[in-house]
């Protein structure tokens, strides 16, 4: 079988349908039994898909490498075990939904910088990743007083995704925003949602779906990846603050870290790519200071260095 050269390839393993039936088990059965019930999957899961586990496996031997100190060596346990952490963080996303997760269940780093620039009026951009779980981030969305919150995904799913939400929870300050490519149309949009002080969420650690995109290349866990110039365009183009974010489970408790990153990006033209590529490391070095943190809450389990490898082979 060939593998994949884009995780877009891989297809979705969270269906709607599927993790609706999965929300109402956890709500009816609780945490436990759900955790029973998910553990069987994912170990199927793990054991059919080879290249999922390869790539688990190459990551964390990267990590180890890097970290002696995080018990890691990228053998087959530690492989399962991050995709357990995956099944973990999907119980933490239905807890979220649900509004089982509490505002006690979480602490913060950094929120005190975002809210100052939330109280100017003016939006701002939070450059997240798959690393930790995102949907735990729908409880700022919830708070009295809080700016309204839209995650731009590629999934093809989201308008299905906001329904599930509203049923979830109806006053839910959370918006899902599908996008393959930022068009004219798309910056218009997100700009009206800056101007109103709303926060715009963008994942920054995947290539993007569209072939035709442009992605820069930048050094992550000893190694050279592709990463998205698409977030960081967008950014410059909305001349909004930017911020990285990242929420990790640390100890039983959700930890949500905000970190400015950036007034305003501008990229000169003449040195365009250039700087793209000294921001985009910028970006890489933070994502990988949290994923030394945390290396098992990383989870994208497709090969992230083979494309810029196989560009390497090429020429």
């Amino acid at each position: 079988m060939k593998k994949p050269s884009h995780w877009a390839d891989m297809g979705e393993w969270g269906l709607i349908w599927g993790m609706r039936f999965l929300l109402h088990v956890y709500l009816l059965l609780g945490r436990r039994v759900l955790q029973w019930f998910l553990y069987p999957v994912v170990s199927y899961y793990w054991l059919a898909n080879k290249s999922g586990r390869a790539a688990s496996q190459a990551y964390l031997q990267r990590v180890a490498k890097l970290s002696p100190a995080s018990d890691l060596s990228g053998n087959l346990r530690d492989s399962y075990r991050h995709f357990i952490s995956f099944a973990n963080a999907i119980i933490d996303k239905l807890a979220a939904w649900s509004g089982e997760l509490s505002l006690a269940d979480v602490d913060y780093r950094g929120r005190d910088v975002l809210l100052a620039q939330i109280k100017t009026g003016q939006g701002a951009i939070l450059l997240g990743s798959h690393l930790g779980n995102l949907d735990v981030c729908r409880m700022i969305a919830d708070l009295d007083g809080a700016p309204r919150i839209n995650v731009l995904v590629h999934t093809k799913h989201a308008e299905k995704f906001n329904r599930l939400l509203r049923q979830t929870n109806a006053s839910s300050g959370l918006n899902l925003i599908q996008v393959t490519e930022i068009s004219a149309a798309t910056s218009m949009l997100l700009s009206d949602k800056i101007d109103n002080g709303e926060l715009i969420i963008i994942t920054a650690d995947r290539t993007p779906v569209s072939q035709n995109s442009r992605v820069s290349r930048a050094e992550f866990l000893g190694a050279d990846a592709w990463f998205p110039q698409g977030p960081f365009i967008l950014a410059s183009l909305l001349k909004c603050p930017v911020y990285t974010l990242f929420c990790l489970k640390q100890q039983g408790r959700q930890v949500i870290s905000f970190e400015y990153f950036s007034n305003s990006l501008t990229f000169p033209r003449k040195n365009r790519e250039q700087a793209m590529q000294q921001t985009i490391q910028r970006y890489a070095q933070r994502l990988e200071h949290y994923c030394l943190m945390e290396p098992l809450q990383w989870f994208n389990f497709f090969d992230f260095w083979h494309l810029a490898d196989k560009e390497s082979d090429e020429h």
